[in-house]
């Protein structure tokens, strides 16, 4: 039986990994290492200047005190002798789209492990919500989505940034990630020794969607899929500013 890692950015303990690992049961043999709590926002980091914890809290399932890829560098470097067949990354309770791709923890973990040459999604939901996600739409979609990858594979660099709108009219996009079209918001605050800090949130500006990206297919109510490559070469640069080589070289005597 092909063999399904299982991680997130929510904790292992989430509502969306247990629906997730919930409908994999007989795809395969699913083993699960994820962050011990809550890493979200953590992108792809990486922890470096302390001990990262370690604890098997059931037969195929570990906590990690870290990040979700220092969970993804332990499980491929340590806790599995051969690499699993597929990863699967969530379901994030929230989406990540636009420029959260570049922040989100979910994506992150399945970047670390297309990186080691494993086919990986990132799974999202986007909700209206919070108090009445129901996860199991897209827990059975990702089901679906992971027999088809078990089967056909991936292009070799590329992973899969996977959308569920919490509304779901059946239908599945493939689409390109959107520009940023979110507005920051600070929020200010003072904590009683008189210290300012910020609470930081996003306002998603509907006016500037664009047609064929995640936010397009997610506000219609279709999944998104978009495939997103590791590579970041900009190819026409190459050649575009290869004129500056000359004139930047020192010439040495």
């Amino acid at each position: 039986m092909p063999h399904i890692l299982v991680t997130n950015d929510d904790g292992i303990h989430s509502v969306g990994l247990r629906a997730l690992v919930a409908a994999l049961e007989g795809l395969g043999t699913v083993s699960v290492v994820a962050p011990a709590e809550e890493r979200s926002g953590h992108a792809q980091s990486i922890t470096l200047r302390r001990p990262i914890g370690v604890e098997q809290i059931t037969e195929r399932e570990w906590a990690i005190d870290g990040t979700p890829t220092d969970a993804m560098i332990i499980a491929l470097a340590k806790l599995f002798p051969e690499p699993p067949d597929l990863v699967l990354s969530g379901i994030n309770c929230g989406a990540n789209m636009g420029e959260n791709v570049y922040y989100s923890g979910t994506v992150g973990a399945a970047m670390e492990a297309v990186i080691h040459s494993i086919p990986a999604a990132a799974l999202s939901i986007a909700y209206r919500n919070k108090e009445s996600i129901d996860f199991a739409p897209a827990a059975q979609f990702a089901r679906r989505l992971g027999e088809l990858m078990l089967k056909d594979g991936l292009p070799k660099g590329v992973l899969l940034n996977v959308n569920v709108p919490q509304e779901w009219t059946g239908a599945v996009c493939f689409t390109r990630q959107s520009k940023k079209i979110t507005r920051n918001v600070l929020k200010e605050d003072v904590d009683p020794r008189g210290r300012v800090h910020y609470w930081l949130h996003e306002q998603v500006r509907k006016d500037d969607i664009e047609p064929e990206t995640d936010y397009a297919a997610v506000f219609e109510g279709s999944v998104s899929i978009t495939p997103l490559e590791l590579d970041r070469t900009h190819a026409t640069s190459l050649n575009h500013l290869s004129h500056w080589a000359r004139q930047l070289a020192t010439i040495r005597t």
